[in-house]
């Protein structure tokens, strides 16, 4: 019995020790892990993390984890199917972040995470849904105008601007879905579809009367049609009070016309003086000319006194005798 007594108490002893040796590891694991969790931080992940799409930008979008203390920061991060995670924003106090458009594809498909940081702290990667750009983006609203020519409204479409490419390269079969009504009457609601073309009459009018219209546009891809327009109303005219301010347009042109031949007319002579003038000389030189000369010549010339002129008497003979009794005075002179 001895023996045996023996053996029990060396099994009892041996379980001892053995309890007391997991209970230190188990310890031991305990430590090691807050250790652990002291390093890498025990921040709570942002919630709500929402990747989202419009005009085929591309938004990471996230709510601060409750009670999250001041000072926090965020980085996020994205990847594709056919590339590793890239960065997006680091160390951002915003709760979004949006992707440069020069790592965006029109057709491709990506997903997002974003973590937060306080200090040396982390907290794990919160991963976001997952979406392909042409088939999810939200389509903007178009923009739209309207003409009024006499009973009809002409209705001008002008597609989204998006952020990479344009609505007709990635959406081959865009077309516009156009709804208007009486402003009177919103319970009667005209449509029509499938509109390629981006100016559109609407002739089943009537006159003198104001309608609203609003456009959304439709895809192939993208089942999500894109928000609708602005609504705009428009009223329609008639056909005579279109001949009718036509008339009073064309009444005033002449008249105006009539009036400037009229006063041309008149003022004829003022207006060729002012078109064509006599005095060619710069002002100027009218001036220069007509100032008193001021050289030192000049008024030496002023001061001086006329010169004394010298008078000569002249007496004047008058001969008048003929030419017969000039011979004869002649000859006599020579007997003489």
């Amino acid at each position: 019995m001895q023996p045996g007594n023996k053996c029990v108490k060396d099994t009892d002893l041996f379980l001892f020790v053995r309890r007391d040796n997991m209970s230190a590891v188990c310890a031991l694991i305990l430590t090691f892990s807050a250790l652990s969790g002291g390093a890498s931080g025990v921040l709570s992940g942002p919630t709500n993390v929402q990747l989202n799409s419009t005009n085929l930008n591309l938004v990471l979008a996230w709510d601060a984890p409750e009670g999250a203390p001041s000072g926090l920061v965020y980085t996020a991060q994205f990847r594709s199917l056919v590339l590793d995670y890239f960065p997006g924003c680091l160390n951002t106090s915003a709760l979004q972040c949006d992707l440069p458009t020069r790592d965006i594809s029109q057709y491709g498909t990506y997903t997002g995470q974003v973590r937060a940081q306080l200090g040396a702290e982390s907290s794990p990667w919160a991963e976001s849904n997952k979406i392909t750009l042409d088939t999810d983006t939200y389509i903007g609203s178009p923009i739209v105008s309207i003409l009024s020519k006499e009973a009809t409204l002409e209705v001008i479409i002008k597609d989204p601007v998006f952020s990479i490419s344009t609505l007709r390269d990635v959406y081959n079969f865009a077309s516009y879905n156009i709804t208007y009504w009486k402003s009177e009457q919103p319970e009667e609601i005209k449509s029509i579809s499938n509109i390629q073309q981006n100016r559109v009459v609407l002739n089943d009018l009537e006159p003198l009367s104001e309608y609203c219209v609003q456009v959304q546009i439709n895809t192939v891809r993208n089942l999500k049609p894109s928000k609708p327009s602005s609504i705009i109303c428009e009223s329609t005219t008639s056909e005579k009070e279109v001949q009718w301010v036509a008339a009073v347009v064309v009444f005033v042109i002449m008249a105006v016309i009539v009036a400037a031949v009229v006063l041309t007319v008149l003022n004829w002579k003022s207006i060729s003086q002012i078109l064509c003038p006599k005095d060619t000389l710069v002002q100027q030189y009218k001036e220069f000319l007509l100032a008193p000369p001021n050289s030192s010549m000049f008024l030496a010339m002023q001061e001086s006194q006329p010169p004394k002129e010298i008078n000569h008497q002249v007496r004047v003979i008058a001969d008048d005798r003929t030419v017969e009794e000039g011979d004869a005075g002649k000859a006599a002179a020579g007997e003489g």
